[in-house]
């Protein structure tokens, strides 16, 4: 029987992050590199995830690199498998990131529901949901001659519950209909490709709570007293279930959604 430092080594696998320049995707990429992996990081902003990647190279030694891809153009998508491949000749963990978040500047997005859009709906399940599928889709084959391939997908509280919208009153915040839909199609997505990847893919989704970005009150006070555990996320946080649906200590789970919330989804 191996031991944990041998079953939670990624040491020669390849991860690749959707939107690695922000928050959580740099948060995958550092917990991947300090198992071990090689890092690529997929975004539209290429400036900073090619910063990103300079640094995760040099404080984690392993092979970093970034290719710019709006993910909302099927065909860029559909050619940064190949760039990955022609790379480092393997993909074998997956992180979809990337997304239109509830303080997006679209227009139409973070509105009340009567003012919201639908050019920003399709744009968020263009983003947050379909470039999944044909991401996931491109590097199917890569993912499969792994013989660890790991597709995690990172969800939402907002794709299980819905929003108790009292605690935007009085703010400039809001939580769109188009990103709890495409947040809940990409935990239905990870049950499906979960069933159909098998046995050589595993498919698992990641769904957090509210993370701290400098949030205001009064809407600070009202989320820390609606979670159990008093406090609003971190990215690092984030890392331990990403390093655990990377690795190998979860090789025999599939299928399921790891909810990080605080207890938020308990009440």
């Amino acid at each position: 029987m191996r031991q944990l430092k041998d079953v939670m080594n990624l040491k020669g696998r390849v991860a690749v992050i959707t939107g690695g320049a922000g928050h959580i995707g740099f948060a995958a990429a550092e917990s991947l590199s300090e198992l071990g992996a090689d890092i690529v990081l997929l975004d539209i902003n290429t400036k900073e995830s090619k910063k990103k990647a300079q640094f995760i190279s040099r404080r984690f030694k392993v092979n970093s690199v970034a290719f710019e891809v709006d993910l909302a153009k099927e065909k860029e998508i559909k050619e940064v498998s190949g760039k990955i491949i022609s790379k480092f000749g393997c993909i074998d963990i997956l992180v979809n990131n990337a997304a239109l978040v509830a303080a997006s500047s679209l227009k139409g997005w973070c509105v009340s529901f009567e003012k919201q859009s639908s050019d920003s709906w399709r744009k968020a399940m263009e983003v947050n949901l379909t470039s999944v599928f044909i991401l996931t889709q491109s590097c199917k084959e890569a993912l499969s001659r792994s013989g660890h391939g790991s597709v995690i997908n990172i969800s939402s509280i907002y794709g299980i519950v819905g929003p108790d919208m009292k605690l935007y009153e009085g703010t400039n915040m809001g939580n769109p209909a188009a990103y709890a839909a495409s947040k809940g199609g990409l935990i239905q997505l990870t049950r499906w490709l979960a069933t159909v990847l098998a046995p050589s893919i595993r498919v698992n989704a990641i769904s957090p709570g509210g993370v701290f970005r400098n949030h205001k009150e009064p809407f600070l006070s009202r989320y820390i007293k609606r979670t159990p555990l008093k406090r609003m996320a971190t990215e690092e946080d984030l890392k331990g279930p990403i390093a655990y649906l990377a690795s190998d200590l979860s090789s025999y789970v599939t299928g399921q959604n790891l909810v990080v919330d605080g207890g938020w989804t308990a009440w």
